[in-house]
């Protein structure tokens, strides 16, 4: 069942996103060549308990880190640890809060220094379908509208659309219904309204779209070893449009 917010509730998931922003924000400051993505948790986790929030991934179904720190050819849910990051690198970095019982969810790629040619128009091309995604994200859509969005861009430009993770709505819980793919023919499923809230995240590979997880069962990689890059963003369909709640 979809669960549809108030405008306080969606007020309340504003001031979550607003934290998983900041967070995100230093966190883009500290990626550096030599840092540690166990580093940048302890980062994230300090800056969460400055604002009184607490992390959302820790001990969710038992993971044991607040951030998912993806490099390279890890797609999603990379356990973050004591590889330093070198230059060239790509590194997903997600995170959520609990914040007056609502949650935040969001995710950036950034570079490690000076990447190739292909690793940054990945990152650009998985970005820019995000905001194509949450440009549908009206009532004058429909869900599948949103996945469409996502995968005309990126097959566009030749990268392949993830199948095995999807986006999810939001709320009181990290994962609600409905989820979100990344593809899908446009015009089907539910008509989008006012008060649905989406965690909406690409994830997008630079050749296959198969994925594997690794022993630890939570790292996901691709299975060509190519590239891969994540974005997301918690975003509210209102009667102006989409409201992107994941920003400063």
């Amino acid at each position: 069942m979809v669960v549809v917010k108030t405008p306080r509730e969606i007020s309340r998931m504003r001031d979550a996103g607003r934290i998983v922003a900041e967070v995100l924000a230093v966190l883009r400051e500290k990626v550096c060549e030599g840092v540690t993505t166990l580093e940048l948790n302890r980062i994230a986790e300090s800056e969460a308990a400055k604002r009184k929030a607490k992390t959302a991934f820790k001990g969710y179904s038992g993971y044991p880190y607040s951030l998912c720190c993806s490099v390279n050819e890890q797609v999603v849910h990379g356990m973050p640890g004591d590889r330093s990051l070198v230059a060239g690198d790509i590194l997903s970095i997600d995170f959520g809060v609990i914040y007056k019982e609502f949650y935040g969810d969001a995710a950036v790629t950034l570079p490690v220094g000076r990447v190739s040619a292909v690793a940054q128009r990945l990152m650009t091309v998985t970005e820019e379908s995000l905001y194509r995604a949450i440009d549908c994200m009206t009532v004058a859509h429909r869900l599948s509208d949103v996945s469409n969005a996502v995968q005309s861009h990126v097959e566009m430009h030749g990268f392949s659309v993830v199948r095995d993770f999807v986006g999810h709505g939001i709320g009181r819980a990290l994962h609600e219904s409905p989820q979100v793919p990344n593809f899908g023919q446009p015009g089907r499923g539910m008509r989008l309204k006012p008060g649905i809230v989406l965690a909406i995240e690409p994830m997008i590979n630079e050749l296959g779209p198969d994925v594997k997880v690794l022993d630890d069962g939570w790292t996901a990689v691709t299975t060509d070893g190519g590239l891969s890059a994540h974005f997301e963003h918690t975003v509210a369909v209102t009667d102006n449009g989409p409201l992107v709640l994941t920003t400063l």
